[in-house]
This record gives structure tokens, C-alpha cells and sequence, in this order.
């Protein structure tokens, strides 16, 4: 079993009728070997246990290998990147010697030639089809990193972290739009919802960033330069496999060509909209990094426990992404299950907001921020896969790649100016409770921005 099948179902009250028991397994009833004399399991067992296993591969299974190909793509692509990152900033504070200011800026730096350049990256997707963009910024990511092994002076460093960060930009939109494109495509042919393919996309991520830091962590007790090489070494093994797997002419694919397609796209409201409301949700997750490291430090005297609430949040992505996405695909529809994940991430900020006047420490202490964890991460696990659904049914024909590449550059703006906001309020002399509930105001707000409708314009 690869890391990107999905987990078993969790039990629920809806059921469609008998289902015949799964290939291979033991018919109700029939004696196990080895087992005692006169012992006859629950048949309901077998039942439950082949509806589960029918579940955790089916997914898969009715993949098509290019989009199989595409989601272990994504799994790769962040247990390179993940087995890096963690470790950059105290390598630049550390070894390289950069002031602390220097190091955001890097660090900045890193995020914008990244998120801000997707639309690019988007862009020569359509026009150039997304074989010769995810090879190219293959070839980028092995150099950027290759570099920033070796780097030693800052400038050799800002180097470096521009050509990583644009390295994604190039190859994340040109694999995120040709998932997006497949995925509608097996929908109108009677394959699933979208949703249920984009929700796999985002468990090989999410695996992915859970996977690198170990590996990282593993070989930085050698050096940072060979966790660098490492991660080099994971992106040309996926150049190698593209250069072999991914078709240069994908079927019901044309590339687009002509100017015209950001005019559109900036009159297109409904698009931008989602936009913002997207670039909500990123803000709100966002306080993983900045609102909650500091409530962990006033509860636990430390940030020694953050590392657990990343591990929970990736947990419940890993274990009940699948699930949950089938079941909102089922009940809610796209505009319904992003508006239920924002007000979910805005419970999340209710819950520490109501908590942080008691000024609770240790173990009680914590229990809000991972109430907050698990709140948001269920919020995330709604909106994520509905937003990208709704992108292909926004997006002017031939122009995926530049909306879902916009998508990104555009909320990641939201993100920019909304840090700098947040990161004021949290400094500033108010209750300790205010800031938390503006917060939660944000994202119940951002509700009212979501398209009145689905479907095409």
C-alpha cells in the first residue's frame, strides 16, 4: 500500500444497501484457520471489514496512472521540501550567521518568489502543457538546493532560496491544474466527485510534509549541506520519472495561446471572491506560526509541545481527509462545505478566546490551543478540496492553470497584508481575549464573500 491510499471509513449512519463481501475475504461465518474449535466470527465483522477495504483502495484503484502519477508527484515533491525547510532558519541564524531580521527576510523572500509567482508558473502551463514547467522546475528546485548547501555568504544564500521558491512556482501549479483538469474529467465520465481525487492530492501532501522533517531531522545529524543534498537527490529522482512518465501530449488537452487571460481574470468577481475567501482560510491557518507558538510558550514555559500539535494536525489530515471529503461531496457541495470550514476555524478561535481569560497553564493550558488545532485542521479539511473543485468551473476554458495558479498568488497577498495586521493585534495592549476574537470574526465574516452559485459563470 502506497502512502497516498486513503484511510478505512470512519462508521456512520448512512448505508445504501448490502454489499457482497470483498475479493478475497473469508465469507461470513466461515471457521478462521488456526483459530478454536467451534469459534464462528460476526459476519457483520467481515462485512464492515470488506466495506472498509473496498473503500481504502477504490479511490485509488479508479485512478487513472497519470493521476496517479500527479499524487505520489505531490507526496515527493513535499518530503523533499519538508526535509529541508524546518531546519533552514537555525541553519541561517546559526551557521551562516544572518541577524534575525535577515533571516524573515530570507524567509520572506522564499515565500513570495513561491506563492506570489504561481500565477507564472500557471500561466506556461496553459500555454506550454505541464510537462516541460514541472521538469523545468524540477531542474530549478535540484540547483536551489544544491546551492543553498553550499551557500555561506547571504547573498549566496538569497540566491539560493529565490531559485527554491521559484523552482515551486513552477512545477506546484502545473501539477495542481493537470490534477484539477483529470479530476473533473473522471466526474463527467461517471468516475466520482472531484472533490474525492483533490482530497487524495491533499493527503500525499500532507503525508508528505510529515514524512520530510523526519528524514531531515535523520541526516541533519550529519550537516544542513547533506539534508540539502538529500533533498536534491528526492527532486531528480522525480525529474527522472516525469522525464519517463508524464506524456508530453495529454489527451483532451490543447495548449493555450494568445494574451487576454489575466484581463478576464481580474473582471471575473465570483473567481476573485473565492479568492479572498480562500486567502481567509490561509490566514487563519497561518497562526499556526504566529498566534499559537506564543500561546504554547505562555502555557508550557516552552515551544516544545508545538511539535505534537503538528503532528495532530497532520494525523487527522492523513486519517480522515478521505472521509470527511466523501461525506461533504454527498451533503453539503462546494460553497456549503467551505462556508461549514470557515465557521469551524472561527469555533477554533471562539474556543481559545473563551479559555485565555482564565490564564490556564501546563497540561489544561494547552488543551484550548489543541482544541484550536484540531478545529482548524477539520476547517482545512473542507475547505481545501471544495476550493480547488470550485476553481475549473470559474476558470475560463484553457486557462486553468492561470486560475489556479492565481488562486495561490492571490491569497497569498490576503496572507501578506493580513500578517502584518495580526501580528499588530497580537502586540497590542488589549485584553487577552480581544485578539483571539477578532480572529474568529475573520473567517465568519469571509462566509458572505463565497459565489452565491456553483457551477460555470
Amino acid at each position: 500500500m502506497t502512502q497516498a491510499d486513503p484511510p478505512a471509513p470512519q462508521a456512520g449512519p448512512r448505508t445504501t444497501g448490502a454489499t457482497p463481501p470483498a475479493p478475497g475475504a473469508e465469507p461470513p461465518g466461515a471457521a478462521r484457520p488456526g483459530s478454536h474449535s467451534g469459534s464462528r466470527p460476526d459476519s457483520r465483522f467481515w462485512f464492515r471489514f470488506g466495506a472498509r477495504l473496498r473503500f481504502r483502495f477504490g479511490v485509488w484503484r479508479g485512478l487513472t496512472p497519470l493521476l496517479r502519477l500527479l499524487i505520489l508527484t505531490q507526496l515527493a515533491f513535499n518530503v523533499g521540501f519538508f526535509a529541508v525547510l524546518p531546519f533552514l532558519a537555525d541553519h541561517l541564524g546559526g551557521a551562516v550567521g544572518m541577524a534575525g531580521w535577515l533571516v524573515g527576510l530570507v524567509l520572506g523572500l522564499r515565500t513570495f518568489s513561491q506563492q506570489g509567482l504561481f500565477v507564472v508558473g500557471g500561466a506556461l502551463a496553459d500555454r506550454y502543457g505541464a510537462r516541460p514547467v514541472v521538469l523545468a522546475g524540477c531542474v530549478l528546485r535540484i540547483a536551489g538546493f544544491t546551492w543553498l548547501g553550499f551557500a555561506e555568504r547571504s547573498w549566496s544564500v538569497i540566491g539560493a532560496v529565490l531559485l527554491v521558491g521559484f523552482a515551486a512556482a513552477l512545477f506546484s501549479p502545473a501539477v495542481e491544474s493537470e490534477v484539477a483538469r483529470q479530476a473533473v474529467a473522471r466526474e463527467e465520465t461517471g468516475g466520482g466527485p472531484r472533490t474525492g481525487v483533490l482530497a487524495l492530492f491533499t493527503v500525499a501532501g500532507q503525508a508528505g510534509a510529515f514524512v520530510g522533517p523526519l528524514l531531515g531531522a535523520l541526516l541533519l545529524a550529519v550537516d544542513f549541506r547533506t539534508v540539502c543534498l538529500a533533498g536534491s537527490v528526492i527532486f531528480l529522482l522525480v525529474l527522472t520519472g516525469h522525464w519517463w512518465l508524464l506524456p508530453q501530449h495529454i489527451p483532451g488537452r490543447a495548449p493555450t495561446r494568445g494574451p487576454g487571460g489575466a484581463r478576464a481574470l481580474l473582471r471575473n468577481r465570483r473567481f476573485l471572491a473565492l479568492c479572498l475567501a480562500y486567502g481567509t482560510y490561509l490566514l487563519a491557518y497561518n497562526q499556526l506560526y504566529l498566534a499559537v507558538p506564543a500561546e504554547v510558550e505562555r502555557a508550557a514555559g516552552s515551544q516544545a509541545p508545538l511539535a505534537w500539535l503538528f503532528a495532530l494536525s497532520s494525523l487527522l489530515v492523513v486519517t480522515a481527509q478521505l472521509p470527511v471529503t466523501r461525506w461533504a461531496a454527498d451533503r453539503l457541495g462546494l460553497r456549503r462545505s467551505m462556508a461549514a470550514g470557515l465557521v469551524l476555524l472561527s469555533a477554533g478561535f471562539a474556543v481559545v478566546a473563551a479559555a485565555r481569560p482564565a490564564a490556564l497553564t501546563g497540561a489544561e493550558g494547552l488543551a484550548p490551543v489543541a482544541g484550536f488545532t484540531a478545529l482548524l485542521t477539520l476547517g482545512q479539511m473542507l475547505i481545501a478540496p471544495a476550493a480547488r473543485a470550485w476553481v475549473p468551473d470559474l476558470a475560463d476554458p484553457g486557462r486553468l492553470g492561470l486560475y489556479v495558479g492565481a488562486l495561490s498568488s492571490v491569497s497569498g497577498l490576503v496572507v501578506l497584508a493580513g500578517g502584518a495586521a495580526t501580528g499588530s493585534l497580537l502586540d497590542a495592549d488589549l485584553p487577552v481575549a480581544v485578539p483571539w476574537l477578532v480572529l474568529a470574526a475573520i473567517p465568519l465574516a469571509a462566509t458572505a464573500l463565497l459565489p452565491r452559485r456553483e457551477g460555470s459563470p
